[in-house]
C-alpha cells in the first residue's frame, strides 16, 4: 500500500516489518537494523543473497558512534561535507548491528539520507534502519513509490510516498582500506567532488564475488530484455530497428527506434542521473524486444551511469543485439 502515514510506518518497523522508504537516491526497503529477524525479511523479500551487505541509515552524524567502533578523520571530513546526502562510508561495526547486516564482515556501510521523509522516519523510529534498494535482487532500482509497488507488490505492507527521487542513483560508497580512501561504488557524488575534499582518491570499480559493499556484484541493475551498450552515435544509428528501444543523451537527433528515451537533451548530469532508472524501467516495461544504450562521457556522474549500464548489460538476457 502506498501511503504518507509516517506513524503507521513507524509502528510497522517496531513490529519487525519492512517498509518502502524514499531517499534522495533511490527508494529503499527499510527495516530495524538492530533486529536479525527484521533484517532477514529484507533478504527474503528481495531474494538477496546474504553475502551482499546492506547499508545502515542514520538520522545524523552524531549517530555514527552508536553503530561504528571508529570514525577516522578522513571519513569525518567527507561526512561533514556531504551528509546528509548520497555518501556511504565503510566503518568498523559495533555489535549493536547484527552480522547479517554486514554479511559477516567486520565493517558496515553507513549514511545519513537528506530526503525529508527519510529523516522524519529515522527520527520518529529512533533506531538505525537497514535499507537496500526496494527491488528484487539484481533488478532495476526504483525511483518512485509506484515502481516499488510494481516490483515488490504485497510483500511490503506499506510504501511511503516521497515523490520521485531527486538524484536517482544509489549513494557513492567510500572505504578506508589501511587508511587509504577508496571508492567502492560510484554513485550520486562524483569522483571529482570527492577529490575536491580529499585530493586524489583511489577508485576500485570492478566486480567482486564476495562484495565488500553493496553494488559490487557483476550482474546488477538488469532489465529483463537484452541490453547492448554502444560507444558513439555512429554505432547507435547502426543498430536502429523499429522493434528496438534506445536510451540516449544529448541534442543529436536519432530516428529509427521504436522507443527512444533521452536522459538529458541538454547534457545535464543531474537530469541524466535523475532520469536513468526511471527511463530504463520504462524501456523494460515497454513493447521493445531488446534495448540499446549510449555510453556517456566518463566524467562526473557519467561514470556512475556507465558503470550501472555495464552491469545491466552483463546481467540482461544476453547483453548482445543481433
Amino acid at each position: 500500500m502506498i501511503s504518507q502515514d509516517l506513524e503507521k510506518a513507524v509502528a510497522l518497523l517496531h513490529q519487525g516489518e519492512c517498509v518502502g522508504m524514499p531517499t534522495e537516491t533511490v527508494y529503499g526497503l527499510a527495516a530495524d537494523a538492530t533486529s536479525v529477524e527484521a533484517v532477514a525479511k529484507i533478504f527474503a523479500i528481495k531474494n538477496r543473497p546474504t553475502f551482499d551487505p546492506l547499508i545502515v541509515h542514520l538520522s545524523g552524524i552524531e549517530e555514527v558512534e552508536r553503530v561504528a567502533l571508529d570514525f577516522p578523520p578522513l571519513a569525518q571530513k567527507l561526512a561533514e561535507r556531504f551528509w546528509p546526502g548520497p555518501l556511504t562510508l565503510i566503518l568498523p561495526k559495533r555489535d549493536l548491528i547484527p552480522d547479517l547486516v554486514s554479511s559477516g564482515l567486520p565493517t558496515i556501510g553507513v549514511r545519513v539520507p537528506r530526503h525529508p521523509m527519510a529523516q522524519s522516519l529515522l527520527q520518529k523510529f529512533g533506531k538505525p534502519l537497514a535499507a537496500p534498494s526496494a527491488n528484487r535482487f539484481g533488478r532495476i532500482s526504483p525511483t518512485s513509490a509506484e515502481a516499488v509497488e510494481k516490483e515488490l507488490g504485497e510483500a511490503v505492507k506499506l510504501i511511503l510516498d516521497g515523490g520521485p527521487c531527486e538524484i536517482g542513483l544509489e549513494s557513492t560508497i567510500v572505504g578506508f582500506d589501511q587508511g587509504t580512501p577508496t571508492i567502492l561504488r560510484l554513485g550520486g557524488i562524483s569522483l571529482e567532488e570527492l577529490e575536491s575534499v580529499l585530493g586524489t582518491i583511489r577508485l576500485e570499480n570492478h566486480p567482486h564475488a564476495r562484495p565488500q559493499a553493496p553494488g559490487q556484484i557483476e550482474q546488477h541493475y538488469a532489465p529483463r530484455k537484452p541490453l547492448k551498450l554502444v560507444n558513439n552515435l555512429e554505432e547507435l544509428r547502426s543498430h536502429r530497428e523499429p522493434s528496438r528501444g534506445a536510451l540516449i543523451w544529448g541534442e543529436e537527433p536519432v530516428a529509427g527506434y521504436g522507443e527512444l528515451f533521452n536522459l538529458s537533451p541538454k547534457k545535464n548530469w543531474n537530469e541524466a542521473a535523475a532520469n536513468f532508472f526511471q527511463m530504463l524501467r520504462a524501456l523494460d516495461d515497454g513493447p521493445s524486444l531488446d534495448l540499446v544504450a549510449l555510453r556517456l562521457p566518463e566524467i562526473g556522474l557519467g561514470r556512475a551511469i556507465n558503470e550501472r549500464l555495464s552491469r545491466a548489460a552483463h546481467g540482461s538476457v544476453s547483453g548482445v543485439v543481433h
